[in-house]
């Protein structure tokens, strides 16, 4: 191939040209799938993982190409070779496709290429290189950017390696080799760079030339003293332009490189972690400076910084009473030392992969190296042992391998025990039950280097390579640490146990009361003794918690301390002797006379004669007197909960367990005297309601019921002495559901007054002062003001500075604040405009111009002016009167008018007198404003004007600027148009409206010069200059006046758009209320965006917006419906002759992309910030001339390198790697999208995590590696590449280890976490520097917040009504849920979405999420939890907002509903909920618990309720104790009963749940909106969608608790508007809903049936609306919010996929959307892995269907009254028999139907005659009537279902039995049975057309009014064009 080549092709070329021909067409798909690219672009981006060696020289020669393809060719055959040589077998995955696409595209260009500067190949690269070297590298340092000459010295080396293949070395002329020289030389420099380039070569970049960098580079390279392992190279020979790096070697140069040496660091953790620390350096140092000139560190910048990072160390030190090992001696450099202490920090951290989530582990390895580094500085003398320490030079993985690789195989081992997410949390170790190993001084038996057989690590060595982890057989298992997550309801109990005792104590003390008459009573004898009762019932409560505390965590106690144990023990024990000892006490109690006061009064003078139980109550509550003392000293228990002093210790020990966190959590007393007066409220509401609605109803009743005689039963009854059971069932049947109740309504009760307190701090916070255009057109004036007071720095406070600017003007002062606005706001309008959100007209009306300073006057947007010129001209046409000060005045009492008509005057001057060329003109027009001045200053104006005129005037001064800005072809008719105009403007001002104005053109013609007989006589104003209409200022002149001029009634709706009236609206709001000062951008806190990314849209495919829905609808067309205002502005936009070519596929896949749940749409928002950075830095460093645009280039520069300082924007797209070689076309799409996006946006950074095969010991393995990327040219460039000790996303959740892998290359001190579905918007980005002063502001109690709560914008509520509904819900919680969590109450915690946290601290304390497998399925409330217990403050802003989408869909809503009731489920179990629940005080747990997973456990009480309720009923009717007690004449009179039944129904319509959403949207957007919005999502049935959540919430958190199986659900976050399946709803919904709907069905029908001929019809309405409510809901709500739900052919399609998916047979590998089998097998997965105590209780639930067979046989009129058990029996002989037959029939079919047709046909006809006999002699001889038929179908239905849930939870055995297959037949019977009568009302009400109309008014009625026209899209007529 390649002639005089230095190399041997034949070996090169030889074995490849034996692979088969038919893997290039293999090969050459994969290339061709690619989406708009040319394949020689990306085939360095296809390279396999196994030979990504090769990838540099493949991009080389990509970009050489064009410039010789000659030398292309030889790199890509020098490639060829090398990828031949790594792997000759082709065994690596992929490789021998992409070897012989290689291959064959070789043998191309072989032929094709051709010689341009030699005759031969080594001759043609030669001078090739040689021509590179002069053309590029010569020279170039000092005329390119260090990232360019990056670039540069890449090529060249990789073509210097090409050249050495291809040129024997002895054939190398002297220039060439030198030029190699050189660029070898320079090599290290020629690396990539992310923020600073430290290193490269090049013109030095602005941020360089910052003195905080430059101080901070001089800490880190200070190295003096420090014991050297390798040689290294002085500091860099720099000058005032240029970094020319010496030709020593670069290790040890600083810190950083010292510490690799001694531990062997990664270089690319290294460089990592170096321009880390010195970005933390520079900013901390800049913010306590004033001065512009250092050159070093402050030793107080070190001092911060380090208590920061190394505060936890510090703590966890102190809590393991270990001496730190950060030694100071007094002959050290203390600086340098702190500074070689936190890159250690920083190191460890940026290589521990996963075991970041274990911030203790990650203390005690650095707490183990800094022992290291002090023996290394100490001489290498050891201080305890005095032995040497050997200084050996380790290789750069040996860190990552001895020690991080032996934790993350433990935590690899733990995982695989999990089983993904099926085996229970009490088997194995996550993480942090790994991480609290190192809370106790047990770990240092893990020694240093570390002791591999250590408990911790298992018995066998782990010391393999991480791929071979998996062939290790599983060691014996560890314990747990601590806390044991056992799955079951207990946890509530245990973790709040507080508010049990309490709301149980209540209940039973209002019971006594109610019982004995009145509240009063508590002052009589025997009522007090028996309230004195509670006591005994809070020792028993306690001594229950004391054994849960013991059997929950017996896992857990081989890892204990003795102490814990002892602890957990005594704790059983005192709690055993109390629940024996009070009541013996109590019973000496009778022998004395008491009361309240009778106590009171005596207890003082006759204390020795009182009751034992008096004393031993005393004694009893000793610890809770205590408790309460300290809890009003708040201070002193955070101080004792923090002490090692061993007195304490003790007292401590007993109150609580000593653990590493939660110590301490107690806030100030302000805050919690707040929160405690919030909860006595609540809770005397509560009570005093429960007592007087819920509870004292019902004493009558029930009293008389146990007194009453009843024996009446109507079934068998097995105690039917009511004498001895006093009705006992009847009471619980009647007190169960109002108990229920009882313990719920607590939750609605913090919605009300959640909901008034939030509305009045939000109404206190200045919320919805400004929420119309109206209401901003009115407060317009000030906002400029509010501006500058709150988003710009305010000015020096001295003395000086306040003398000065007291004698400025307050004009001067106004304008430069609206100078400084109107930049701001300009830009706000401009980036609206680019968001296609106003039109251009719009976007005129609301733009200051930039020529500001040309007029008096302030000038306003003209949006505030609209209309103002017209009613002057109409006011001052009609005045009647004659002075001049009644005119003036009427114009001045409207400001903006007085200001628009000075303007529009002087703005015509201007403009005329600059278009005129002649002076004469000019003075002509001088001495008409003149006259006018003079006029008006002399108050003849009415007198010298005609007022009547000016009409007329404004009439011609339209046309004249109209011709002006109108787009001309031939200049001479424009000029002369121009002149006409003008020349009948100055006759109508001169003849028409002046007096005297005749005069004044007289006098103008004396003033034109004498002509020469040849010179044509010039008209007057005949010269003008044309040219200056083009330019900018004029134009934008031009523009303003026509708009003033002409600008009618239309502009009070400016803008049109609503989304666009929302942000303004809201922005001028947030700037009135309270935020803290912005500083200069120099000195703001440096944050980061983080956002984590998998395989969502990235940018929509233009396939995607052109493929057709099954209703011949495309996403383009809908968001053209739904949006038809943008989409016109988008096409005003694009066609703008200003904007130039445009690639109209983009843009139109851009602006889908936009308005869809895109990252696309998430880094435009976030990019945002780094726009408004550069803006501040603007506005700051051009003072008072902040309206020029002058773009100068040093403050660009310098804008640029500010905001490099202080932002940095990482996407971590876990799979960007693997999507970069897939040859899946939307992979590929992915790909290139985010390419696309670094391409576009400089400053963004991806971080991925990169999988390759690399070979170790002659084995290939998969490595993982973190990688950061940035956007080169037209490709990424690689930053940093760090190895990790295996794949990081197999530990724990998807979600937060993809956060964390990427977490070490994001900056700064504050760290903002964005979901891909999220938004930010300019004007909101402007602010983001005052919220960051938050972290600094100290707070009451000398506290900081460490997360800042940011509220969000739903903006996914335009679509349909679901999304309002789910929008107005989420808005609700995001704002006033979360304003009333964070003050008063305390308990915010993170939420996920756009929290900012403190960086720092939660980076050293575990990260910004937990991980661990399924009990962390919520990952981010975690952190939040995390941050609290380690005693964090978490705040909430509502200044600023952040954009968030939503799911739209019904089905999208449901499965995230399910996700976050999953989540809530796994909360109840974590040790995080038990500690925050323990360790709260009473108050702040109770806000705690209501907020969290008391929200969900409320949700399912609710539910729980009505089946208690319903069951309680079904028991008192089925049984005949109902029908006596109504019959009772006491019972009848009093109507008590009834009443009581009824009180509970009201609680079930839970429409105070949605008082939250109404306060806020009425504090937002004003009451009377509020209403409206109310009532209209009541006829859009929200509260049937709100009903059908509180399902979803229910059962998914009730079978969490109970079985498991939690999991992640996709939801999916495209445009869901289209129709689902029937059998899509039914798979999703079965068990959820449609299964206990029909259950409630049931009960309402029995209940209503066999209670009927006694009660009243209105009764039982009254009583049961709210559960027919329910069930409605609960089986037709998916149908009814399902877009086409009632379309006839729908519903026919939908049968037919119905049934066949029923038919279908399951089997392996066939899905649950294919077949019922699999669905079927795959509902019942949760049940495979459930514990026994799972499987009992899923039993004895099933047994509650088998009471409807037991009632219900008893009232058919067949057994005549008899009530015999054999009654109940015969009914089972009946059922079985049934069952059988059906078995027999089915068997038949399946074995005889083929081979004995007609002996099976037989069969048939015998058993239908035998049937047909049996029901004759049934209804002649017995007596059975019609009605009996549908009673046994109703008895059996739900006995049948029972067995089948019995099945199932026993399957192992009837597998064994052989019965299984039996049962699932059974199964699909039911199933067909509940599809059946689900879809008949759906099928009825699909007959009429009517309905579906109707149910597309319903869902889309939000959209039809922002003109969606949905009935179009649904019906698929799309409009066709020809």
């Amino acid at each position: 191939m390649a002639s005089s080549s230095g190399s041997k092709p034949e070996a090169g070329s030889g074995p490849p040209s034996r692979l088969p021909s038919k893997k290039m067409t293999r090969a050459t798909t994969m290339m061709a799938d690619l989406p708009n690219e040319d394949t020689s672009a990306v085939d360095s981006e296809l390279v396999p993982s196994s030979l990504a060696a090769i990838a540099p020289i493949l991009r080389v020669a990509n970009e050489v190409e064009k410039e010789n393809p000659r030398v292309a060719y030889l790199c890509r055959f020098h490639a060829f070779e090398r990828a031949h040589k790594m792997d000759q077998t082709s065994t690596g995955r992929g490789v021998r496709q992409f070897k012989t696409y290689l291959l064959h595209r070789l043998e191309k260009e072989e032929e094709e290429t051709h010689f341009q500067l030699a005759r031969n190949d080594p001759k043609e690269i030669q001078m090739y290189y040689q021509m590179f070297y002069e053309n590029n590298i010569k020279d170039a340092q000092y005329t390119k950017k260090p990232e360019e000459m990056a670039k540069i010295y890449q090529i060249a080396t990789v073509l210097y390696d090409v050249l050495t293949t291809v040129v024997h070395p002895s054939k190398l002329d002297d220039q060439t080799k030198r030029y190699a020289e050189e660029v070898e030389r320079k090599r290290e420099q020629s690396k990539h760079y992310n923020i600073l380039p430290l290193h490269a070569i090049g013109v030095k970049p602005a941020i360089m030339e910052l003195p905080e960098i430059k101080a901070a580079l001089w800490g880190i390279r200070n190295v003096d003293n420090l014991p050297m392992l390798q040689a290294h190279g002085g500091p860099n020979v720099e000058d005032d332009n240029l970094v020319v790096p010496k030709e020593s070697s670069q290790s040890n140069t600083d810190i950083l490189d010292w510490l690799s040496s001694v531990f062997g660091f990664q270089k690319g953790n290294v460089a990592n972690q170096r321009e880390h620390l010195i970005l933390l350096l520079a900013n901390k140092e800049i913010r306590d400076r004033d001065d512009e000139n250092f050159t070093e560190l402050n030793d107080h910048t070190v001092d911060q910084l380090m208590e920061k990072i190394l505060k936890n160390y510090r703590s966890w030190c102190n809590y393991l009473h270990q001496k730190h090992n950060l030694e100071f001696p007094p002959h050290r450099d203390r600086q340098q030392l702190q500074l070689i202490y936190i890159a250690l920090y920083l190191l460890i951290w940026g290589e521990a992969s996963n075991v970041r989530f274990m911030p203790e582990c990650l203390c005690y390895i650095f707490h183990r190296m800094a022992d290291d580094v002090s023996v290394i500085l100490n001489g290498n003398v050891h201080a305890v042992s005095g032995e040497t320490y050997k200084l050996a030079a380790p290789d750069e993985e040996s860190f990552l391998r001895d020690v991080i690789t032996p934790f993350y195989d433990v935590l690899r081992k733990e995982a695989k025990r999990n089983k993904g997410g099926k085996a229970s949390h009490s088997r194995w170790r996550n993480y942090d039950d790994l991480n609290e190993y190192f809370w106790s001084d047990k770990c240092f038996d893990l020694e240093w280097p570390l002791n591999m057989k250590a408990d911790f690590f298992g018995p066998d060595d782990p010391q393999t390579a991480y791929a071979r982890v998996s062939q290790r057989p599983i060691r014996k298992k560890q314990p747990k640490t601590n806390f044991v997550e056992v799955r079951t309801f207990l946890h509530l109990y245990r973790s709040f146990d507080r508010m049990w005792i309490f709301l149980i104590l209540a209940l039973q003390a209002m019971v006594i009361v109610a019982f004995t008459g009145s509240v009063t009573a508590l002052f009589h004898e025997n009522v007090y003794r028996q309230v004195l009762t509670i006591f005994i019932t809070h020792a028993f409560l306690n001594f229950l918690r004391a054994s849960l505390d013991i059997i929950l965590s017996l896992n857990a106690w081989k890892s204990m301390r003795y102490t814990q144990i002892l602890r957990y023990i005594l704790k059983f024990v005192m709690a055993a002797v109390w629940a024996v000892v009070l009541p013996i006490s109590y019973s000496s109690l009778m022998q004395y006379r008491t009361g309240v006061l009778k106590f009171f009064s005596t207890w003082g003078q006759d204390w020795r004669n009182q009751s034992l139980f008096y004393y031993a109550v005393a004694i009893y509550m000793i610890p809770n007197v205590l408790a309460a003392i300290l809890f009003f000293v708040p201070y002193l228990r955070r101080t004792m909960e923090r002490s090692s002093m061993f007195p304490i210790t003790v007292l401590m020990w007993w109150a609580q367990p000593k653990l590493y966190v939660g110590r301490g959590m107690h806030e100030d007393i302000f805050s919690l005297l707040k929160y405690t007066m919030f909860w006595i409220m609540l809770l005397v509401c509560k009570l005093a309601f429960s007592y007087y609605v819920e509870i004292s109803p019902l004493v009558g009743p029930t009293q008389l019921i146990l007194e009453m005689h009843l024996d009446n039963y109507q079934w068998h009854e097995f105690f039917p002495r009511s004498a001895v059971t006093h009705n006992i069932g009847v009471v619980i049947a009647i007190w169960a559901p109002i108990v229920l109740v009882y313990f719920m309504d607590t939750q609605i009760w913090y919605a009300i007054f959640s909901s008034l307190f939030g509305g009045i701090h939000g109404a206190f916070s200045h919320l919805g002062e400004i929420r119309t255009l109206g209401m901003l057109r009115s407060r317009f004036d000030t906002v400029p003001k509010a501006f500058s007071e709150h988003l710009l720095p305010s000015s020096s406070s001295s003395s000086d500075a306040k003398k000065t600017r007291r004698s400025l003007e307050r004009d001067a002062i106004r304008r430069k604040n609206i100078a400084n606005f109107s930049r701001m706001w300009n830009k706000f309008i401009q980036t609206m405009r680019e968001e296609d959100l106003i039109s251009d007209r719009e976007r005129d009306l609301l733009l200051v111009p930039s020529s500001s300073t040309d007029v008096s006057v302030v000038q306003w947007p003209p949006f505030l002016l609209a209309s103002k010129i017209p009613i002057a001209l109409d006011m001052a046409k009609d005045f009647k009167g004659k002075e001049d000060d009644d005119l003036f005045k009427r114009i001045k009492n409207d400001d903006y008018m007085h200001t628009a008509v000075i303007e529009c005057y002087e703005t015509l001057r201007d403009i005329i007198d600059n278009l005129l060329e002649n002076e004469a003109d000019r003075k002509i027009v001088r001495e008409i404003c003149y006259g006018v001045d003079m006029s008006i200053q002399e108050r003849r104006f009415l007198q010298e004007f005609k007022t009547s005129e000016l009409p007329l005037l404004s009439t011609k001064l339209e046309k004249f600027l109209t011709i002006l800005l109108s787009e001309y072809d031939n200049p001479t008719v424009y000029k002369s148009q121009i002149i006409n105009v003008l020349q009948d403007i100055m006759e109508i001002i001169t003849e028409d409206v002046m007096e005297n104005g005749h005069g004044i053109l007289e006098q103008g013609n004396s003033y034109t010069p004498t002509h020469t007989k040849n010179d044509r006589k010039e008209q007057m104003f005949e010269k003008i200059n044309i040219g200056l209409v083009q330019h900018k200022i004029y134009r934008e002149k031009v523009v303003r006046l026509y708009l003033l001029l002409t600008v009618k009634e239309s502009a009070i709706n400016v803008p049109s758009n609503l989304e666009a009236r929302r942000r303004i609206t809201f922005f001028a709001n947030s700037l009135f209320m309270k935020m803290p000062g912005a500083p200069t951008v120099r000195k703001m806190l440096p944050f980061s965006v983080l956002t984590p990314y998998y395989k969502e849209d990235v940018l929509y495919s233009t396939d995607d917006l052109n493929r057709e829905n099954e209703d011949g609808i495309t996403i383009l067309f809908y968001l053209q419906k739904i949006y038809p205002d943008e989409w016109t502005n988008f096409n005003e936009r694009i066609k703008d002759p200003k904007s130039g070519e445009v690639d109209m596929e983009q843009e139109t896949r851009s602006w889908v992309s936009y308005r869809g749940q895109t990252l696309a749409r998430t880094v435009r928002g976030m990019m945002y910030y780094r726009e408004a950075l550069e803006l501040q830095c603007h506005l700051e460093l051009a003072g008072d001339n902040a309206l020029s645009d002058d773009n100068d280039k040093e403050i660009t520069d310098f804008a640029h390198a500010l905001a490099d300082l202080k932002f940095t924007y990482v996407v971590s797209c876990q799979v960007y790697g693997n999507q970069k070689k897939s040859s899946d076309v939307r992979d590929r799409s992915c790909y290139s999208n985010v390419l696309s996006l670094m391409l576009k946006y400089p400053s963004l950074r991806v971080a991925y995590i990169d999988e390759r095969e690399e070979t170790v010991d002659g084995r290939s393995q998969k490595c993982c590696y973190s990688v950061l990327v940035k956007g080169g040219e037209s490709l990424d460039e690689e930053i940093y590449r760090i190895k990790l000790p295996g794949p990081p996303t197999e530990i724990g959740e998807g979600k937060p280890e993809n956060q964390n892998h990427a977490i070490i290359f994001t900056r700064g001190e504050a760290l903002q976490t964005i979901d891909m579905n999220q938004d930010n918007y300019f004007e909101e980005a402007f602010k983001i520097r005052n919220v960051l002063e938050e972290f600094p502001k100290l707070r009451r109690g000398q506290r900081k917040p460490t997360i800042l709560g940011l509220r969000e914008h739903i903006f996914t509520g335009s679509v349909s009504s679901l999304a309002w509904f789910m929008s107005n819900q989420e808005t609700s919680f995001v704002t006033i849920g979360q304003r009333i969590l964070a003050n008063p109450l305390r308990v915010r915690f993170h939420y996920g979405h756009p929290d900012i946290f403190d960086r720092l601290f939660h980076i050293t304390r575990g990260g910004i999420s937990k991980a661990s497998k399924t009990i962390n399925l919520s990952e981010d409330i975690f952190s939040g939890f995390n941050s609290t217990l380690r005693g964090g403050f978490i705040t909430h802003h509502e200044y600023i907002q952040v954009g968030k989408g939503r799911d739209v869909g019904m089905n999208q809503i449901s499965l995230f509903e399910a996700k976050v009731a999953n989540g809530n489920g796994e909360q109840t179990l974590s040790r995080d909920v038990y500690r925050l629940g323990r360790r709260f005080d009473f108050y702040r747990m109770l806000s705690f618990y209501f907020t969290t997973v008391g929200f969900y456990f409320s949700s399912m009480v609710t539910v729980l309720t009505v089946y208690v309720f319903l069951y309680g009923r079904l028991y008192m009717v089925m049984s005949g104790l109902e029908s006596e007690i109504l019959k009772n004449p006491s019972i009848r009179h009093t109507k008590a009963l009834e009443e009581a039944l009824a009180s509970q129904s009201v609680f079930q319509l839970g429409l105070l749940m949605v008082l939250p959403m109404v306060m806020e949207t009425g504090l937002e957007k004003g009451f009377r909106t509020a209403l409206g919005d109310f009532v209209i999502m009541q006829l859009q049935l929200a509260s049937v969608f709100f009903t059908f959540q509180l399902g979803t919430k229910a059962h998914f958190y009730g079978r969490t608790l109970l079985h498991g199986g939690s999991k992640y659900r996709a939801t999916g976050r495209g445009f869901v508007v289209f129709h689902a399946k029937f059998s899509d709803n039914y798979r999703l919904y079965s068990r959820s809903h449609f299964v206990k709907g029909l259950e409630l069905l049931i009960l309402l029908i029995v209940y209503g049936v066999y209670g009927e001929s006694y009660r009243s019809s209105n009764l039982y309405l009254f009583i049961t609306v709210s559960m027919w409510f329910l069930v409605g809901s609960w089986l037709f709500a998916p149908f009814i919010f399902n877009p086409s739900g009632f379309d006839w052919q729908k519903t026919v399609d939908d049968w037919a996929d119905w049934k066949r998916w029923m038919g279908n047979r399951g089997g392996i590998g066939i899905q649950p959307d294919k077949s019922w089998e699999s669905w079927w097998e795959e509902e019942q997965e949760h049940l495979k892995h459930t514990n026994p105590r799972g499987t009992i209780l899923e039993i004895i639930l099933a047994f509650r269907f088998f009471i409807y067979q037991y009632g219900i046989v008893y009232h058919l009129q067949i057994v005549r009254h008899s009530k015999t058990i054999l009654i109940y029996g015969i009914s089972w002989v009946v059922l079985l028999t049934t069952l059988l037959v059906l078995k027999m029939v089915s068997m038949g079919r399946r074995r005889f139907s083929t081979d004995f047709q007609l002996m099976f046909r037989i069969l048939k006809a015998l058993l239908f005659l035998g049937f047909v006999s049996v029901m004759t002699v049934l209804f002649v001889v017995c007596g059975l009537f019609v009605s009996d038929i549908f009673a046994a179908v109703l008895a059996f239905l739900p006995s049948g279902w029972a067995l089948i849930l019995i099945g199932q939870a026993c399957r192992p055995l009837l597998k064994w039995l052989g019965l299984w297959d039996s049962l699932k037949e059974l199964a699909r019977a039911y199933e067909y049975t509940m599809g059946l009568l689900l879809f008949m009302p759906i099928a009825v009400l699909s007959w009429f057309p009517f309905v579906s109309e109707f149910q597309i008014r319903l869902l889309f009625n939000q959209a039809f009014s922002r003109g969606l026209q949905i009935s179009m899209i649904l019906a698929g007529r799309k409009e066709k064009t020809a």
